[in-house]
């Protein structure tokens, strides 16, 4: 089994689509995969907002690094569950798109993706514009074979510091190879946004978990990450420094700053917001 259109590819089937306007999709999360974090959730519906884009301007661009202004996460998605997805474009052309999203599973809404925004770059730097078009025909019709997604692993943080209930930082290796590169992407290898943020959100969860705030008996769970910016592409072999700071309460919800440096330059920031919940058992 080859890793294009498999290792991180989330639209098995699009059911409804106007071209620049608005879609709906869906994708069967395996079973067999030991979780599908909410970042994945939020991945699968940018891209059923890019198969649109890229239909609208004939396959010349593609949004790479696209992301929400806001972005509520409402609850977890199980694997096994077929994901439903939907988009609506606000705006579309040779240079962005903006959009809105959401993902429902199980007749509960997962996620909801906020002024979404996605730079247009051209599609041939990244992949095949020819085998693009005819992905999107498949979707549109019979639909890719579900199952083909076998998880992702990625290494984990080292070198490990922390403040207790104030901070901590932690070094990533972005690997070399990975079978996730062959969708993101097969002529230019790129580190996935989305799987920065959710090592960016466990991060922050490990912090808030240990602030005085934490009742006993319960644990952090994010509702909310808002203002992310992506500076810069993550390329194979980046050594990045993520950090998570405790800042000033928001909404009522707890919140903590995220960072991640590569050679002492800021590659991205985002704002995560938390509440305590009982844990079960």
């Amino acid at each position: 089994m080859g890793d294009h259109f498999a290792a991180f590819s989330f639209v098995d089937r699009i059911t409804e689509f106007e071209s620049g306007k608005r879609a709906l999709g869906q994708f069967a999360i395996p079973r067999e995969v030991r979780a599908f974090p909410s970042c994945l959730v939020a991945e699968a519906v940018g891209q059923l907002a890019a198969w649109t884009a890229m239909s609208e301007i004939s396959f010349r661009g593609r949004p790479v690094a696209a992301l929400a202004n806001e972005t509520r996460f409402l609850d977890n998605a199980v694997p096994g569950e077929t994901l439903e997805l939907a988009v609506e474009i606000e705006s579309c052309d040779d240079e962005a798109v903006a959009y809105a999203g959401w993902a429902h599973a199980g007749g509960r809404k997962l996620i909801e993706l906020i002024d979404c925004l996605g730079p247009m770059l051209p599609v041939e730097e990244f992949d095949s514009p020819e085998a693009m078009a005819e992905r999107l025909a498949l979707l549109r019709g019979a639909g890719a074979p579900p199952g083909r997604f076998r998880g992702v692993d990625v290494p984990p943080l080292t070198n490990v510091e922390r403040v207790r209930g104030e901070s901590a930082s932690g070094t990533f290796h972005v690997p070399t190879r990975a079978p996730f590169f062959g969708d993101h992407f097969p002529r230019r290898a790129v580190f996935p946004a989305t799987l920065l943020l959710d090592m960016q959100i466990r991060l922050a969860l490990e912090v808030a978990a240990e602030t005085p705030q934490c009742p006993p008996g319960s644990a952090p769970v994010p509702v909310k990450m808002t203002h992310v910016k992506m500076r810069s592409f993550m390329a194979p072999g980046d050594t990045l420094v993520l950090g998570a700071k405790v800042a000033e309460p928001a909404n009522g919800n707890g919140r903590i700053m995220l960072s991640a440096q590569s050679d002492g330059k800021t590659v991205a920031t985002a704002r995560v917001e938390y509440v305590f919940r009982e844990t079960k058992g």
